[in-house]
């Protein structure tokens, strides 16, 4: 038995939620600090109240994809979680720009956050389930298109309103200016109404079809012995002890060297999971494989082109962090030549980046439907080794870029390679994982994103300040030679997946 090829307004649908999704992200990412700012936060202290949203992905993900591989409503299997966590998120975002204080605000922002990633991570899986594994490339560039959309709408929402509807973008201090307002709760009726139109426009297949599928039935578990249960034992007190000494020792250094503060989250988060692993071992022993012991046993047995796929997504995603985190410092010193952000050429430099943010996503979204037919001529690895590639070249040539009109060409390539980065990758895993396990997998997966932000946040600023002579400039070069790597590292995977683009109409 074979899954049926979806036509191209099936998957529209089943994609069509993710607009609603990064409509609520881009407007948490565009306006998160300005509200904490307002409200009165330390500069300094800013990064440290952001580290939420990368710590609830890294949490919340995995354990809604454990849970989401196990259950079957009336609604299916994936879209109860899409419709719980687009109510949730659709109430803090209308509760957040009303927040009274900063403790509050940063509170929504952990509640967001994990709502936003409630919805999403099943939607990943939700490709894999549904579609075969040649309309796969076609789906996740779906995705990519309604990322791109959502991204640039929700970006310019305050804008919208402020320049178009002529809605205050001021306020007393300690308020939020109503244009702020009115985008959180036009994001919360776009997020609602975009998963609510996913949830009930698709179908799923059953847990009884899914075990149908022919290539489903390459990934049957074998039998475990009771030799083999006593090795993954020996295996979970191992990786327990190496991580727990890991985590300890790297935190003794930003204490003894007084680096960054945000640098404990990743160290001490080390070594939390070495505690994981040591209590799952004694529980797998004593109490033999209940939920915790799996999410953390299937850990240690990741399918191999996961493992390969790693490596691209976590210098993939360290280059885009180094570019999100020092573009706007990056132009206004190196090209506009100035550093004083009370001048009216620093806010002219600072406006221009986020046109061209807002160009990258564009690009983004037009170049989605072209990734499955590049990589239906050539291969989903080729594919995705030009589109970093061209990435790679954009951030580094803005180095070499003296007027600022010529940067629209350099995020055209990072228009391309984000395009892809949203796509290709979850195409090559989706075809590798079990089905059983496909959400848990699709959540352990984002940890290749959130660990390389973690490190691009410590690691970039020294790089900056004790290497670079207080010049971004250099960290954009840094994130583009990670990019670069990134496309090498994809001819190392393991991908034998066709692809189709014809079948659809």
């Amino acid at each position: 038995m074979k899954k049926r090829k979806l036509g191209f307004w099936e998957i529209w649908n089943m994609s069509f939620g993710f607009l609603g999704i990064q409509f609520g992200f881009a407007l948490q990412n565009a306006n998160t600090s300005r509200i904490f700012e307002t409200l009165g936060a330390e500069v300094d202290n800013i990064p440290i109240l952001w580290i939420a949203a990368p710590v609830t992905g890294l949490i919340v993900q995995p354990i809604i994809g454990y849970f989401s591989d196990r259950t079957w409503t009336r609604l299916g299997r994936r879209r109860p979680y899409f419709l719980v966590g687009a109510v949730l998120a659709s109430i803090a975002l209308c509760i957040m720009p009303n927040s009274p204080a900063l403790w509050v605000a940063a509170g929504m922002l952990w509640i967001m956050d994990a709502s936003i990633n409630i919805s999403m991570e099943p939607f990943r899986a939700f490709v894999g389930d549904n579609l075969p594994s040649d309309q796969r490339t076609l789906g996740f560039a779906m995705q990519s298109f309604f990322i791109g959309v959502g991204a640039v709408v929700g970006s310019v929402m305050p804008y919208v309103f402020t320049n178009w509807l002529g809605i205050s973008n001021t306020a007393p201090e300690g308020i939020i200016p109503d244009s702020v307002k009115w985008s959180f709760y036009v994001g919360a009726i776009v997020f609602f109404s975009a998963v609510l139109w996913t949830v009930l426009r698709s179908k799923e297949y059953s847990p009884e079809e899914l075990e149908a599928f022919e290539e489903n039935k390459s990934h049957e578990a074998p039998e475990i012995t009771p030799e083999e249960n006593a090795h993954r034992i020996d295996k979970l007190r191992r990786y327990g002890l190496i991580f727990m000494s890991l985590g300890f020792l790297t935190t003794l250094l930003p204490y003894y060297y007084n680096l960054q503060k945000e640098l404990y989250i990743l160290t001490i988060g080390v070594f939390v999971m070495g505690c994981l692993f040591l209590i799952a071992s004694v529980a797998r022993r004593l109490k033999g494989r209940t939920g915790f012991v799996t999410i953390m046993t299937d850990l240690l047995y990741m399918p191999g082109t996961m493992k390969q796929l790693a490596y691209v997504q976590f210098f993939s995603w360290f280059a885009l962090f180094s570019m999100w985190i020092y573009t706007t410092q990056a132009v206004t010193g190196h090209i506009y030549g100035t550093n004083d952000t009370a001048s009216q050429l620093y806010n002219d430099g600072a406006d221009w980046v986020t046109v061209l943010f807002g160009l990258y996503n564009g690009v983004a979204a037009l170049v989605a439907f072209l990734l499955p037919v590049l990589a239906k001529m050539t291969s989903r690895k080729l594919t995705h080794l030009i589109a970093l590639s061209l990435g790679g070249a954009g951030l580094i040539s803005i180095y070499f870029i003296s007027d600022p009109n010529w940067l629209l060409a350099s995020m055209i390539g990072v228009g391309i390679a984000w395009a892809s980065i949203l796509s290709v990758p979850y195409a090559m895993l989706a075809g590798a994982l079990p089905p059983k396990k496909m959400g848990y997998y699709m959540g352990v997966f984002n940890f290749f994103i959130v660990i390389p932000q973690m490190v691009a946040a410590t690691i970039l600023g020294f790089l900056v300040s004790a290497v670079f002579g207080g010049e971004p400039i250099y960290a954009l070069i840094v994130g583009g030679c990670s990019m670069l790597l990134a496309g090498l590292l994809t001819l190392r995977v393991h991908d034998t997946a066709g692809i189709s683009v014809s079948e659809v109409g």
